[in-house]
């Protein structure tokens, strides 16, 4: 099998690149152009630092902005700023998680808005290609920069820290100088890619949902009046017609006579719900779009202007609000899939056996996935705290704020497994329902396909056992592109 290449250019990389990079099914190709446009960078930069004061190149960071680096100091500065941030506790963050922040960082840096050398840039691209990654730790970061993951990239980078896995021989020790190491940490690329790979991962199940909602209708003959495109054009909102315009495609082969004249909240207001889940998602990928091609560093190089420009690039408040947003959007179709459970275990709406059972007296049936996926939404619902709630204060008080996105990528990275769950409950449920009441969907479309494909991997018994492999099994199919 031959293998994928991906270019990058600094410009155009997206968030499901991002992760197919991280999970190595494509390799990373640099465009010479871009490779360029970093050389010229830092050409440029070497002219201005001869002018005027630039922070992090003749100057200290943080509160130390104000101390002027001597002629003496300046040839350790980098590695002294590199060996003082790379203080990350708690965890070493998985091997794609790793690549993704490599990934995302290589790309940035190929946009040129800093001194870095091109050395750098090819030995981040080596790493990537051999498999070699650095061991990164997984806090350190309040939203303002993953100082202490590229720090520690940076170490090991110039050979302070050992590579990790790959295959053949590491990258060679890098030296690393003052124009290296803050433009390398100016940036908060492992949060960006851990909310690129989640994302990915999310838009995945995002777009299970209706097939699972929709085999739920099946099974309890509910009406498609909900669906309606007028009821969403006189309301228009992106994600309710989109999800309604789907919903109506996947049972176009259904007949129109629904046992109620109206549907609980997890089938009538799915639209509206779910709708805004993929509105947030929509907006999380544009900010990804943006920050995975950014030239974000602090100072930030004008070529054209022949100037440093000091800013605050770094902070990531618009991504940790996407983040906190899809968050909840996400906690919101949670819910209404265990609300639709929830309807599939009571008789009254569905005409068959209380809990799906095999109708033995005292028999349980499905009555623990209920107790499962409430356990999994209220994890869900324990990470979709705002993390834009918190504050810091930190620097001897100089930085004064934080935005928390780090804390918010982990978060929806852990999201990714209980909302699976979830809706692994509620198939599993929708399954056994339909097979109960020999009402599998009509036609040879979409949705019968899908039903085909649950039923061949869901087993067919309804008699009391243990489901733990069945949600599993049904989790499998969910992840399965």
């Amino acid at each position: 099998m031959a293998t994928a290449y991906l270019t990058l250019d600094g410009k155009s990389l997206t968030a499901a690149q991002v992760t197919t990079l991280a999970r190595c099914e494509a390799l990373p190709l640099v465009e010479p152009k871009a490779r360029e446009r970093v050389r010229e960078a830092r050409e440029v930069a070497e002219q201005i630092t001869t002018r005027r004061q630039v922070y992090g190149y003749t100057t200290g960071v943080g509160a130390n902005r104000t101390v002027t680096v001597s002629d003496s100091a300046v040839n350790t500065l980098g590695m002294r700023l590199l060996r003082s941030h790379g203080g990350g506790i708690g965890p070493v963050v998985p091997d794609e998680q790793a690549r993704a922040m490599l990934t995302v960082r290589l790309n940035q840096l190929l946009s040129g808005g800093s001194a870095i050398s091109v050395a750098v840039v090819d030995r981040i691209a080596e790493a990537l290609t051999s498999g070699h990654l650095p061991l990164v730790h997984a806090l350190g970061a309040i939203g303002t920069g993953d100082l202490s993951a590229l720090a520690e990239l940076g170490l090991t980078l110039a050979g302070e820290l050992p590579w990790q896995g790959g295959t053949g021989p590491a990258p060679a020790p890098l030296p690393l100088t003052r124009w290296d190491a803050l433009p390398l940490m100016s940036s908060s690329a492992l949060t960006v890619g851990q909310a690129a790979l989640a994302a990915t991962d999310l838009k995945l199940l995002l777009d299970r949902v209706p097939l699972v909602a929709a085999l739920t209708l099946t099974a309890l003959r509910g009406s498609v009046e909900p669906y309606a495109e007028y009821v969403h054009a006189v309301r228009p909102h992106p994600g309710s017609q989109l999800l309604s315009a789907r919903m109506c495609e996947l049972l176009a082969p259904a007949d129109g006579n629904p046992r109620l004249v109206q549907d609980p909240f997890g089938l009538r207001c799915l639209p509206q719900v779910h709708g805004a889940a993929l509105d947030a998602w929509s907006s999380l990928d544009e900010v990804l779009d943006v920050e995975i091609n950014a030239a974000a560093e602090n100072p930030l190089l004008n070529t054209d202007a022949v100037d440093y420009h000091h800013h605050g690039g770094f902070h990531m408040a618009r991504l940790a609000l996407a983040l906190d947003q899809f968050r909840l959007g996400l906690l919101g179709t949670a819910e209404l899939s265990t609300s639709r459970l929830g309807i599939l275990v009571e008789p009254a709406l569905t005409h068959l056996t209380p809990f799906l059972s095999d109708g033995e007296d005292g028999s349980s049936g499905i009555m623990i996935t209920e107790y499962a996926a409430q356990s999994a939404l209220a994890e869900l619902r324990g990470g979709a705290q705002p993390v834009k709630l918190g504050h810091a204060v930190i620097s001897r008080g100089v930085e004064e704020h934080a935005s928390f996105a780090s804390t918010a990528a982990r978060r929806l990275l852990e999201a990714v497994s209980h909302f699976r769950l979830i809706l692994g409950c509620e198939l599993v449920a929708a399954v056994r329902a339909l097979r109960m009441d020999d009402s599998a969907p009509t036609g040879d479309g979409e949705l019968r396909a899908f039903f085909d494909r649950a039923a061949e991997v869901l087993e067919p018994s309804i008699a009391d056992r243990q489901l733990t492999a069945d949600v599993e099994a049904a989790t499998r199919l969910l992840a399965t592109a």
